[in-house]
């Protein structure tokens, strides 16, 4: 017989600099499985400036990247207890921006970009949090299928969608495609779909495209 116990859990994130509280702008970033934070943020240091605050919440599930020693990385989830990883998941992201926003005076712009795992569990998470995210890129992700579609068309009325795949993503097949196009038509949003020349990455030039069009 399973049961569950909750007890309070530390967590970490990291920052593109150190908050001053005057940002017009942060960037929530979720990166993918088997990645670290403090790594993922490095692709968008360049894009940091002091109206601009990149937040990277970093995964609570680690595991060893190959066998039992070496590289660690962090993941949203696994099929082993998913329901419970989103609610921590949610749990988690929902306190991290409470924290942060109190102490703003002015309420920044909040905008999510998250990539392949990091995707889904982005789009749980916005579609359901009482703030309003102004922008959502999914970048060699998409949206997830389990995603309560009848409250995330209410909740992303005015939310910009960007969609972000590498030309040579071996992880992108036709099915996933169809899969997310499906789910695009039913979410009766527009969806700016975006290409570049790569794989499985985060392309610093499409980066720029991206934050020069949001300011």
């Amino acid at each position: 017989m399973n049961k569950n116990i909750s007890f309070q859990y530390q967590a970490q994130y990291s920052v593109s600099h150190e908050p001053t509280f005057q940002e017009k702008e942060i960037w929530l970033i979720l990166h993918g499985y088997g990645q670290l934070a403090e790594f993922f943020l490095r692709k968008f240091q360049v894009f940091d400036s002091k109206d601009r605050l990149f937040i990277a919440p970093e995964a609570t599930n680690y595991g060893y990247l190959n066998g039992f020693s070496g590289r660690v990385g962090a993941n949203w989830m696994t099929k082993h207890e998913r329901e419970t990883a989103i609610q921590n998941n949610h749990n988690y992201l929902d306190l991290l921006m409470e924290e942060m926003l109190s102490q703003y005076q002015e309420r920044p712009q909040i905008n999510v970009l998250g990539f392949s795992q990091g995707a889904a569990t982005a789009t749980r998470w916005a579609s359901r949090w009482t703030g309003e995210v102004g922008q959502l890129v999914l970048w060699a992700g998409g949206f997830a299928q389990d995603m309560v579609l009848e409250a995330a068309r209410e909740k992303f009325s005015k939310t910009k969608f960007t969609l972000v795949l590498g030309d040579r993503d071996k992880f992108i097949t036709p099915e996933s495609i169809e899969i997310q196009q499906e789910l695009i038509e039913n979410l009766e949003k527009e969806v700016k779909k975006l290409t570049f020349r790569g794989g499985h990455e985060i392309d610093t030039e499409m980066l720029s495209k991206i934050f020069d069009s949001s300011e």
